[in-house]
């Protein structure tokens, strides 16, 4: 199949992008990049939000887990259930009573200013990192099998894509992201649902079901009980719960989107019809790889894991459904990026720079420093992706997970302390506290596998480091009458 075709529809998806982009960021400000006005249709935002959550990650790397693990990362998907319910009933009340504009300005409300940079900090850091690995694997597939046949260098391919990315998001912000995530969104279940059709339609026939020769393979299995195993389901579960109370309720790029929905009911509903959607579509893609596996099994193909569905879609598929591929991977990819990007620009100029508060600099002064500090993340996200490139890690999933369970342990912590308890902690040591934490982590991590003989930590690291944190706080804390300290 021609590479150059497969482009051309890269290019045309991303024209239609800029045309939305158009149309959405006329007499666009500040508030609109920021929060979208708070006028955003909850319906969009949940739709959006799917793309967003699930990006170029699950379109990939999910159905590749399915071989090694069968269908075990349904016990995390059951935990993010857990989790919403923990977002919407917990957290968005939380936001909606301070009027926030970045879900940082808590920590500044309830301990101080150094806990309010430090833990905008983490969720830089955090995003950042999540982001540009999620970036690195859209980017890696495009480089593969269409742009390194046209000879385009990957760092050529990087840029461009970033450039693409900039231009779409550069005036509109959250209020653009709202309705070009609603676009993706639909490109991507449409490439999922359409690849699954035609694999069931071409395995070779069998008395037995698909899901029947899944099973005897083992890979319909979800629950596992080996309590040693870093997929024990109870490690899983609890791990999944967490994580998301980490990387979508902690995190301003999700919770900038429902904040920019007008009330806290329907911020609610938007995250309860998010959160079942997003259960049935993980479900979806974990039969997909089970169909991929079957599919490569009796067609020869020897690809496995975040290789696999690409392989399968890009070789051994008409030409039709290669596209669709292709512009379900770009639909996957865009939103989880320009989101990031969006929500890193206005967690550093509200959070770190002040921007809101500045009465000294007028509205057209306050754009150009955005403007700015979108160009540089921009570049940072190119230094990322070029820097995961270089790693090469073949299952960036597990490395997300896995960077989440350090970077965003803090900020549980934060929150966790704030919401929970009623004392005055010594703001200006919050910091140290929230640095040394995933340290500690780290080394534990690392040591379990000389101390511990089989017993493996899974992605319930993040509680451990929330829960590091949290004592840490109540070290530099103490009782205070004054009822301004608590959480709400």
């Amino acid at each position: 199949m021609s590479s150059t075709l497969l482009f051309s529809f890269v290019i045309g998806y991303f024209i239609i992008l800029l045309i939305v982009a158009y149309y959405t960021s006329r007499n666009s400000n500040n508030d609109s990049f920021f929060i979208g006005n708070r006028n955003s249709n909850w319906m969009l935002v949940a739709f959006g939000m799917i793309g967003t959550s699930l990006s170029g990650v699950t379109f990939v790397s999910v159905p590749g887990t399915v071989g090694p693990n069968a269908f075990a990362y349904f016990q995390v998907v059951i935990g993010y259930l857990i989790g919403y319910m923990i977002i919407a009933f917990v957290l968005l009340p939380l936001y909606y009573k301070l009027n926030l504009t970045s879900i940082y300005n808590y920590l500044h409300h309830r301990f101080g200013a150094v806990s309010y940079k430090t833990g905008a900090l983490f969720f830089i850091i955090s995003r950042t990192l999540g982001a540009t690995a999620r970036l690195y694997l859209v980017i890696n597939v495009l480089q593969i099998f269409i742009l390194k046949e046209m000879g385009v260098p990957f760092m050529v391919t990087t840029f461009v894509i970033l450039l693409m990315i900039l231009l779409y998001t550069f005036e509109g912000g959250v209020k653009t992201i709202v309705f070009t995530d609603t676009l993706q969104t639909t490109f991507m279940l449409l490439g999922l649902i359409a690849c699954i059709i035609y694999i069931m339609n071409h395995l070779p026939a069998s008395d037995t079901s698909v899901l029947a020769q899944m099973a005897e393979r083992g890979m319909t299995k979800v629950f596992n009980t080996d309590v040693n195993s870093a997929n024990f389901f109870l490690k899983q579960i609890i791990g999944g719960i967490f994580i998301t109370v980490g990387m979508t309720g902690l995190d301003q790029e999700m919770m900038q989107k429902n904040i920019s929905v007008k009330t806290l009911r329907d911020s609610q509903k938007n995250m309860m019809t998010f959160s079942i959607t997003m259960a049935i579509v993980n479900f979806l893609f974990l039969i997909l790889g089970g169909l991929l596996y079957l599919f490569a099994e009796s067609n020869g193909v020897k690809s496995v894991n975040d290789d696999l569905f690409p392989t399968v879609a890009l070789s051994h598929m008409p030409t039709a459904l290669s596209i669709i591929f292709i512009i379900g991977l770009i639909s996957a990819l865009f939103p989880s990026a320009d989101g990031a990007l969006t929500a890193l620009t206005s967690s550093f100029c509200i959070d770190m720079l002040g921007l809101k508060r500045r009465d000294d600099l007028d509205e057209k002064q306050k754009k150009k420093i955005r403007l700015t500090v979108h160009f540089t993340f921009a570049v940072v996200f190119f230094l990322m992706v070029v820097l995961f490139k270089i790693i090469d890690n073949k299952s960036i999933i597990d490395v997300i997970l896995k960077i989440a369970g350090f970077t965003y342990g803090p900020l549980l912590g934060l929150f966790a302390f704030g919401i929970f308890t009623k004392r005055k902690i010594e703001d200006r040591y919050s910091l140290y506290v929230c640095l040394a934490a995933p340290m500690l982590i780290f080394l534990i991590d690392y040591g379990s596998q000389f101390v511990f003989e089989k017993f493996r930590i899974g992605y319930e690291l993040l509680i451990y480091n929330g829960l590091l944190t949290y004592l840490g706080l109540l070290l530099i804390s103490k009782k205070t009458p004054d009822d301004n300290y608590a959480a709400t």
